[in-house]
């Protein structure tokens, strides 16, 4: 049965009361446990009515066919990047004792060259130019290319390891291990040199305004234009097609994403086996079977409640709902990775022997994460060393195991302080 835009206008004009119309995403759920209102929302249909910032009335996708269907769907655009209402934003105060949020960006004005690259992002761009610009850095996050990255991860981890061991009994995994780890592997891949990290934590890890970010990168590509390298930087000065603006561009794109999703993911990841010992214990007597469960990892723990909002560009069809031309359809990767109607019994338990390959937790279709094959490396070769190296590690306490504001207007969970207590055997 196809539900027609005058039905889905009449679910809109419900009242906030009714359990299944959204108008703002839940502030119930956590990382491991997201609200169980996305249950309910699936139950209703494939779309139920959300607010967006902007005042605008669209849609959040929960189903998980629903949501491939739109981020598979060319008539889908990132533009306009809207964002939805949720239990709240940046720069709201959070609960005594949770850890800060940082800020996106420090406040200050772009000059004219930065301004022009600022519009060549990745997240917003559709159609050929965005394939151009995506096919400029594709081939340094390979399969392949993951692989050849893999003793290098590996090292540098065994080095944090040696680190936390040596600093102090507990440690904060997020802070002090993930974090580390997830900015040491993007200098690597991007190509920024070692005696430059501290300069890059500082501008893309802490807060900072866009333009140092900017100068950052203009200062950086003079110093490798002689000095070639395995590495994106490398690729992009070599590229004839793409200009000086649309390098500075990507790279400001690069520098800043992923890179937090990667840190978060290791330390939720270490959560969610720290609260389940059982399958902690399954994976310390079979430690190869990290390599499947990252994908569990990345189905239970998903960091993005909703995706970037795509708007329909004409009017499309999707699992008997018609979303007109103009609507914006926020996609719940969180809600999708928990849909029994794909994921079959239980898909509220974590078990790191499911098969959960086909996960949303690295998006889908042509945004999907460009480097998910380098950042499911990083968070096996993470996993596995804390397993390896602390058989005695334990759980002191966890903020994300309580709910918290989104981390993103765009809705994203936060890893928050993991602490933990490390004794070895």
């Amino acid at each position: 049965m196809t539900t027609s835009s005058t039905e889905i206008e009449n679910a809109m004009s419900n009242t906030a009361g009714c359990p299944f119309h959204a108008r703002s995403l839940p502030s119930d759920g956590t990382p491991l446990a997201p609200s169980p209102r996305f249950a309910e929302w699936r139950e209703q249909g494939a779309f139920v009515p959300l607010d967006f910032q902007d005042g605008h009335e669209g849609l959040v996708a929960t189903r998980y066919d629903a949501v491939v269907s739109v981020l598979q769907d060319p008539r889908f655009s990132m533009l306009p990047a809207r964002m939805p209402v949720g239990p709240a934003t940046l720069d709201e105060p959070k609960s005594e004792g949770a850890a800060a949020a940082v800020p996106l960006e420090l406040p200050g004005d772009l000059d004219e060259a930065a301004q022009a690259s600022e519009l060549l992002n990745l997240l917003t761009l559709d159609g050929a130019e965005h394939s151009k610009l995506r096919r400029a850095v594709t081939a340094r996050f390979t399969v392949r290319q993951a692989r050849s990255r893999e003793p290098w991860i590996r090292d540098m981890i065994a080095g944090e390891v040696a680190r936390i061991r040596g600093s102090k009994d507990v440690v904060d995994l997020w802070h002090d291990y993930a974090m580390p780890i997830s900015a040491r592997t993007h200098c690597h891949v991007i190509g920024i040199p070692p005696q430059k990290y501290e300069d890059f934590v500082e501008l893309f890890v802490e807060p900072s305004t866009a333009q140092q970010k900017y100068d950052f990168i203009r200062a950086l590509l003079e110093e490798r234009r002689n000095d070639p390298g395995e590495d994106v930087i490398t690729d992009l000065l070599n590229n004839p097609e793409l200009t000086q603006i649309e390098i500075e561009g990507l790279l400001r794109l690069l520098m800043g994403a992923g890179r937090d999703s990667v840190a978060y993911l290791i330390a939720t990841a270490s959560v969610a086996l720290l609260t389940h010992p059982e399958q902690m214990e399954l994976l310390r007597s079979d430690v190869e079977g990290v390599r499947p469960a990252v994908e569990e990892f990345m189905r239970a723990g998903s960091m993005f409640v909703t995706l970037f909002a795509r708007t329909a560009t004409e009017d499309v069809e999707i699992e008997g709902t018609i979303i007109r031309a103009g609507t914006s359809v926020a996609v719940s990767p969180v809600a999708a990775n928990r849909d029994p109607a794909h994921w079959g019994e239980n898909p509220e338990q974590f078990d790191v022997t499911r098969d959960a390959f086909g996960h949303i937790g690295f998006g889908y279709g042509i945004h999907g994460c460009i480097g998910q094959q380098v950042a499911r490396v990083e968070i096996r070769e993470a996993i596995t060393a804390l397993l390896e190296g602390f058989p005695d590690i334990s759980l002191v306490s966890a903020e994300q195991l309580e709910p918290h504001p989104f981390a993103h207007p765009v809705a994203v969970y936060e890893a928050g302080e993991v602490l933990v207590r490390l004794t070895t055997a």
